[in-house]
């Protein structure tokens, strides 16, 4: 499904990321995990082709970034934006069926499945009723899920979403994360998620990315990767795993002076 050979990410004169050979397929669940700075946002806007690599290269189904007509590749992949502005005032209903522009052709309207499509995306996200809001007035949470319901309205096999848990209360971060889970479970869908709650990532991943900031990574199953001495090497802080019944627990050591 995606795959980079040798990429290398970096920030003015410091490497992030170096000698990338990563291989994702159909149906995998990834969490990239990493400090702030580490690259983690920079990575994905790479993956989505919004952000050209230093040295190396990106691909779908071996197929360079660069040789996707853009219509073809809004087809293939979709990304979430970390954080966004809205400058006009939008329905949420128009925000989320201007994803499906890829599909018009040469039509300039929306058609009924274009609406159908929309309002099941806004109903998964559990706001179908703010269709008829405009975006400004909405909360933080219900505007991360408009747009999260527009990324499911784009209706790609490969989803690329940056901290899609943000200004989610605890309730809808864990329906979301589940939603995303099944979708790749069931649907043979791909996500790359970035996050920083390693619970969540653990509970709906099935690889873990780790990035260092320093060009050193670390790629898996969520068995092999997220480990104790690994994850704290990684965040830069000691992690206790607890084992409850068949979930893993994440928990940060006290420091205390």
């Amino acid at each position: 499904m995606l795959s980079t050979r040798q990429l290398h990410l970096n920030i003015g004169a410091r490497t992030l990321v170096e000698g990338l050979d990563w291989h994702i397929e159909a149906g995998q669940c990834w969490s990239v995990i990493g400090r702030n700075g580490a690259g983690k946002s920079t990575l994905l806007r790479t993956l989505a082709g919004l952000r050209r690599p230093d040295a190396g290269g990106v691909a779908i189904h071996g197929r360079a970034l660069a040789d996707w007509p853009l219509e073809q590749l809004a087809r293939e992949r979709a990304f979430l934006a970390q954080s966004r502005s809205d400058a006009f005032s939008y329905r949420a209903i128009e925000t989320v069926l201007a994803a499906r522009h890829p599909y018009h052709a040469n039509r300039y309207w929306e058609g009924s499945d274009d609406y159908r499509i929309a309002h099941a995306a806004l109903a998964s996200m559990q706001v179908a009723e703010l269709a008829e809001r405009d975006v400004r007035t909405l909360s933080g949470g219900e505007r991360q899920r408009v747009a999260i319901a527009a990324m499911l309205a784009q209706d790609t096999p490969l989803l690329l979403l940056d901290e899609p848990a943000n200004a989610l209360d605890l309730a809808h971060q864990v329906s979301v994360m589940g939603l995303l889970a099944r979708l790749c479970r069931e649907q043979n869908k791909t996500a790359v998620m970035v996050g920083h709650d390693l619970n969540l990532a653990h509970s709906v991943s099935s690889h873990a990315l780790l990035l260092m900031g320093d060009g050193r990574w670390l790629a898996g199953p969520v068995a092999q990767v997220m480990r104790a001495e690994i994850l704290s090497e990684y965040l830069g802080h000691p992690i206790d795993i607890i084992e409850h019944g068949t979930r893993r627990i994440f928990i940060p050591k006290e420091d205390i002076a």
